[in-house]
């Protein structure tokens, strides 16, 4: 079932309110405003706060439109909810897009949101000292979002990536499950033994190691880390649309890209305190939570909404290496991606 604008905070999730920050909600007349659905991975994940953000400081009624925040169970359910037509954007990493791409699915990726994988590689925490490294994992149950019918989402991809140069794993070395986009699920999969590890993300991840549920293997949200695992940063969060969408509304792709580059470039010259403001967030531990990561891994998010070549060379490399048919050997990530709107860098 869908969630609109709410987050739980038992969970670690942002409250979202109606009233726009700073002054750019527009006039208050501005009853013409168009909603616009977009299908999010969610609530509470990192990797798409910049759309929550959006809504919150007003950037998207400053364009004219309003955000109708969609939550799912993962990048594939978003992008399966975005072809069915529930919705006409849809957030996710840019390797299950290209996933989309081919198998033949009319989508194209139009601004990225982070600018490295954004995971954390996480272990039971009753498996310390038996779990030493990444090859100590071939054998195990390790949880995944979004492990639907609708393909692999990124964070399994990741994994796959992980486990093969890391412990020369095949895909079926491992035992994927998914675990869902909230704390309390991924909780109780560690919690219960029902998973060995999990390729989490934040605001998750610190949360599970502080309660002592699980400690850290490995992380990728480090700028360093990604570029000497990846050979580069790694375009993995990502808004996309349908072909049509573009063909026949291309104005409110424009619109969209906007609201998310406006929204990044807001991120990149505020403070961690400044989003967690943002957010209004009631609750004082969660504030702190959430203030606690985000000093940490602010990092994480594109400074400008640029579509950076040498990051969509990178997921291209990613693709190649987990998947081996002769399509996926020879397809071109950039080719997914339109950088009319948000333009292009190195």
């Amino acid at each position: 079932m869908q969630q609109r604008r709410t987050f739980l905070s038992h969970t670690g999730h942002w409250l979202l309110g109606a009233a726009a920050l700073h002054g750019l909600a527009g006039p208050a007349g501005a009853q013409a405003r168009q909603r616009v659905a977009i299908a999010v991975p969610g609530p509470g994940n990192l990797l798409f706060l910049p759309i929550t953000l959006a809504g919150k400081l007003g950037m998207d009624r400053a364009e004219g439109i309003e955000l109708d925040i969609r939550y799912v169970g993962g990048g594939p359910q978003a992008y399966r909810d975005m072809l069915e037509r529930n919705a006409d954007f849809a957030a996710g990493g840019l390797a299950a897009l290209a996933l989309q791409k081919l198998s033949g699915k009319p989508v194209v990726g139009i601004v990225p949101t982070t600018r490295v994988p954004a995971y954390t590689l996480l272990v039971r925490m009753d498996l310390k000292g038996k779990v030493k490294s990444i090859k100590d994992l071939n054998g195990k149950v390790v949880g995944v979002k979004g492990h639907v019918p609708g393909g692999r989402s990124t964070s399994q991809l990741f994994a796959e990536y992980v486990m093969a140069r890391g412990a020369g794993s095949q895909a079926d070395a491992v035992n994927y499950v998914s675990v869902g986009q909230n704390y309390d699920n991924q909780h109780a999969a560690l919690a219960s033994g029902t998973v060995d590890a999990i390729m989490g993300d934040e605001p998750f991840a610190t949360r599970l190691v502080k309660e002592k549920v699980a400690f850290v293997l490995a992380d990728y949200h480090d700028l360093e880390t990604t570029r000497q695992q990846m050979g580069g940063l790694f375009l993995n969060g990502s808004v996309a649309t349908r072909d049509d969408v573009i063909a026949s509304r291309p104005e409110l792709v424009e619109k969209m890209v906007r609201t998310i580059t406006r929204t990044l470039v807001w991120i990149n010259s505020h403070t961690a305190r400044d989003m967690v403001d943002a957010l209004g967030l009631q609750d004082p531990k969660e504030r702190a939570a959430l203030f606690d990561v985000l000093k940490v891994q602010k990092r994480i998010y594109s400074p400008d909404g640029l579509i950076s070549d040498s990051q969509v060379a990178s997921v291209t490399r990613f693709l190649h290496a987990t998947e081996h048919t002769p399509a996926a050997r020879a397809f071109d990530v950039k080719t997914l991606m339109n950088a009319r709107w948000a333009g292009s860098a190195p």
